[in-house]
């Protein structure tokens, strides 16, 4: 280990701590070029390469690029949508959810109600969430309230295989499966006043969150390049401890296509995700006759990419290429990149629950600028896999236990929910109490869920 591992646990989650994702969070430390730490967030699990919930900063002269840093569904990421309504306007909550269920095209295999052409794809790739704006499926505010602005520079089409074009073209605008969701929440409770004023969250209010990446693009893309890097570290000499952490130097051509083709991934996604939302204004418009400025976005932000940030090492500012694998930007006050009237609160952080428990709103903090390389967690972390979850959980008797509670589920199948149900993830609220207390992130509201639509 060239520098020592770091993660952040609390006691009650010790127990959940797997030997094999310590030692992957260990591998990611033997890296060449790495900076300080490397470090995992309290949702850690084992995953390829890095752990998810990983997190890793390296040089630009000396460090390297790895798309187990990344993961295959680049740019997996979440976005919160507020409304006007409250509870009590939901009585006909599961006529809109159905309605968004049949307009959301959901699953494995799905397509998108719009099939984009060659030359649309490439200015998705490029462009990101700008396109979609540009074609109407938004507004330019949007885009101010949306990390990088929904677009990555960089990317470069000419790194993206025609197997990887054609998985994408028809895509953009699906949720796809696994964790992916769609969930209608309520604001339960105010702990950062000041910060929900200013992101426009107030306690009753039902907001809308979106959870999903660039789909079969981005899965494709990560294998066509683990194949090159696999290559290239041998080619560079770069000691692996890991196969699945193959890599190459950011200043080599392999390294510079690899990134440059994540861009094209994670635009899609921001697209991706910005269609989805114009499905679901389109859909809460009709069915309360609401405008789009009455739905604003609180933010957009992923937690499957590497990026190149500017960080203060040793009392230097630094450029660094951040991997955060499964782990959310949590940049503080004053910071590069944060949206209108944020500048002395920090960026919006969203944290995902899962079906049945809370997801959290929370700000970025120094604390994280000075920590993590402005990074905190991105969900609660599973503790089962998807098939032990299908194995022990009934998703059916989920489903209505879940609907006793007062959340309505719709899902392609009964294993689709047994998969993701909340016993298979970490507590979340023990999960942000941890980023909280060690002070990477600051809790600003928690929203309950009342609608789910599973991938």
């Amino acid at each position: 280990m060239r520098v020592p591992g770091r993660f952040y646990l609390s006691q009650q989650l010790m127990g959940t701590l797997e030997e094999g994702a310590v030692r992957q969070l260990a591998n990611i430390a033997t890296l060449p070029g790495i900076c300080r730490n490397s470090l995992a967030m309290p949702d850690i699990h084992w995953g390829y390469g890095f752990p998810i919930g990983g997190v890793g900063a390296f040089t630009m002269d000396e460090g390297i690029i790895s798309p187990g840093g990344v993961g295959f569904d680049i740019n997996c990421g979440v976005r919160l949508i507020t409304t006007p309504l409250q509870r009590s306007d939901l009585g006909q909550l599961k006529k809109v959810l159905q309605e968004l269920y049949n307009t959301i095209p959901t699953g494995v295999g799905t397509k998108s109600c719009v099939t984009v052409s060659d030359h649309e794809l490439n200015r998705i790739m490029t462009e990101g969430a700008r396109w979609t704006i540009e074609e109407g499926y938004g507004t330019e505010r949007d885009l101010l309230w949306c990390e990088e602005q929904g677009c990555i520079e960089g990317a470069d089409i000419s790194h993206v295989s025609q197997k990887a074009r054609k998985r994408g073209r028809p895509q953009c605008g699906t949720l796809g499966s696994g964790n992916h969701f769609l969930e209608v929440q309520c604001v339960e409770e105010i702990f950062d006043p000041e910060a929900a004023r200013t992101f426009g969250i107030e306690t009753g209010q039902i907001c809308i969150m979106i959870h999903c990446g660039s789909r079969g693009l981005g899965h494709q893309i990560c294998t066509d390049h683990l194949k090159v890097l696999e290559g290239a570290a041998k080619k560079y000499r770069i000691p692996l401890a890991d196969k699945q952490l193959a890599c190459a130097p950011l200043t080599s051509p392999e390294g510079e296509a690899y990134l440059s083709a994540m861009a094209c991934a994670a635009n899609y996604a921001w697209a991706n995700r910005q269609m989805i939302t114009h499905l679901t204004r389109e859909v809460l418009s009709r069915a309360f006759s609401l405008s789009t400025e009455d739905m604003p976005l609180v933010y957009d932000v992923t937690h499957n990419v590497a990026k190149i940030e500017e960080h203060v090492v040793d009392g230097t500012r630094t450029t660094l290429c951040v991997h955060r694998k499964g782990a959310t930007r949590a940049f503080g006050p004053g910071s590069h990149d944060l949206p209108p009237g944020c500048d002395a609160i920090g960026q919006p952080v969203i944290i995902p629950g899962s079906m049945g428990s809370s997801s959290y709103l929370l700000r970025g903090t120094d604390g994280a600028m000075e920590k993590t390389f402005g990074s905190t967690c991105h969900g609660a972390g599973r503790v089962l896999s998807r098939s032990q979850a299908k194995k022990t959980i009934s998703g059916d008797s989920l489903q209505e236990s879940l609907g006793r509670s007062g959340i309505t589920v719709l899902a392609p199948s009964a294993g689709s929910i047994a998969e993701e149900a909340p016993d298979a993830y970490k507590p979340s609220a023990e999960v942000v109490k941890v980023v909280h207390e060690a002070g990477i992130s600051a809790k600003v509201a928690r929203l309950n869920p009342i609608g789910v639509i599973k991938g």
